[in-house]
C-alpha cells in the first residue's frame, strides 16, 4: 500500500500542480496562436479572416483542420502576380507582329524590310505601292494581282 500512497500523493504534490498549471497555460497560448495564424492566414490568401479566426477560438483543432481543409489554395498576392504575368505575356503576343522574325528587333507594321538585318518582311503592291504579306496573291487595297 505504501507503493500507491506515495503514487497518489505525487498528483497532490505542488511539483504536479506546477506542471499542469504550466501546460494550461501553454493549451491557452497555443489556443490564442493558432487562432491568429488562423486570421493572418485567412487575410492573406483573400478569406473571411474575422469569420475563420472566430471559428478557431470556439472549436479549437477542429475549427483549425476545417479551415486548412476549405482555405483557399493560393495566397492573393500569388494570384495577383499570375494575373499580371498573364497580362504582360498576353501583351507579348499581341506586339508579336511588330518584331523582326529574324533579329528579334522592334520594326514598324509597315516596313518591308527589317532596317536591321535586312530580312525581307513584306512585298509592294506594283500599282499602289502598299506593304503586302509574303504569302498574298492579290493586293487587298487596289486588287491588282502581285
Amino acid at each position: 500500500m505504501d507503493a500507491f500512497d506515495s503514487f497518489f500523493s505525487f498528483f497532490t504534490s505542488p511539483t504536479f500542480r506546477f506542471v499542469i498549471s504550466t501546460l494550461k497555460v501553454f493549451l491557452v497560448i497555443f489556443w490564442l496562436s493558432l487562432a491568429f495564424w488562423t486570421y493572418r492566414d485567412a487575410n492573406r490568401r483573400g478569406g473571411m479572416s474575422g469569420y475563420w479566426g472566430i471559428v478557431v477560438l470556439l472549436f479549437f483543432v477542429f475549427g483549425f483542420f476545417i479551415y486548412l481543409i476549405v482555405r483557399p489554395p493560393e495566397y492573393s498576392d500569388d494570384a495577383r502576380e499570375r494575373e499580371l504575368e498573364i497580362k504582360a505575356k498576353e501583351a507579348m503576343i499581341s506586339q508579336a507582329d511588330l518584331v523582326c522574325p529574324a533579329c528579334m528587333k522592334q520594326i514598324d507594321k509597315e516596313f518591308i524590310v527589317c532596317p536591321y538585318c535586312l530580312k525581307k518582311l513584306k512585298k509592294s503592291c506594283p500599282s499602289c505601292e502598299h506593304a503586302l504579306k509574303l504569302n498574298w496573291t492579290i493586293c487587298p487595297y487596289c486588287q491588282s494581282n502581285t
